[in-house]
């Protein structure tokens, strides 16, 4: 029996949920399960929603979240809700053992902007099975979750990427092209 582990993706970097994919990627490939569930993302146009269906039912993804921004002094009630919606969806298939991998994508942030009580994600992490690995992602980790983990990875931006006429802060409909541009 293998022992799960607690993995922190974070920083201001780029790349955090695409390290996640290729760890349920990878995953995958063992034969293994895994549940990744998005946090403040809810607009289809992402890739790996179309992946995941490919790789159903070794891989499952849920959205929980809106298209919208999300104002952390003043979280409008329906974010509230979607977000603890997908809460419980992760706490119940962890201690379910549904999935041999749990991926809470932005779920840092989400706590953060005090949609997922911080307490509440901390008995998550005290109380999972030994066997069920658990990944969190997004930026503005706190103390008390980076002391839990086992492996933390800060993502750091060193280059960045500029894509002629793609929207800062919007990478879902990147593809290699010559209007790429490298600066620093």
């Amino acid at each position: 029996m293998r022992k799960g582990l607690i993995q922190v993706y974070t920083g201001n970097g780029k790349g955090k949920t695409t390290a996640a994919l290729g760890l349920a990627l990878r995953a995958v490939g063992h034969g293994m399960k895994v549940l990744m569930v998005q946090f403040m993302k809810g607009n289809g146009g992402y890739g790996e929603l179309e992946s995941a269906k490919k790789l159903s039912p070794h891989l499952t993804l849920k959205q929980v979240g809106r298209e919208t921004f999300i104002s952390k002094p003043n979280p409008d009630p329906k974010d509230l809700q979607l977000a603890q919606e997908g809460f419980s969806m992760a706490k119940k298939a962890i201690q379910n053992k549904e999935y041999d991998i749990v991926i809470l994508d932005e779920i840092n942030l989400a706590i953060d902007y005090g949609l997922i009580p911080l307490d509440d994600m901390l008995q998550l992490i005290d109380s999972k099975p030994e066997t069920i690995e658990l990944i969190l992602t997004g930026r503005n980790v706190s103390r008390q979750i980076l002391e839990r983990a086992d492996l933390v990875t800060e993502m750091v931006d060193r280059n960045t990427i500029t894509i002629k006429g793609a929207r800062e802060g919007r990478n879902r409909n990147l593809k290699p092209n010559a209007n790429c541009k490298f600066s620093k």
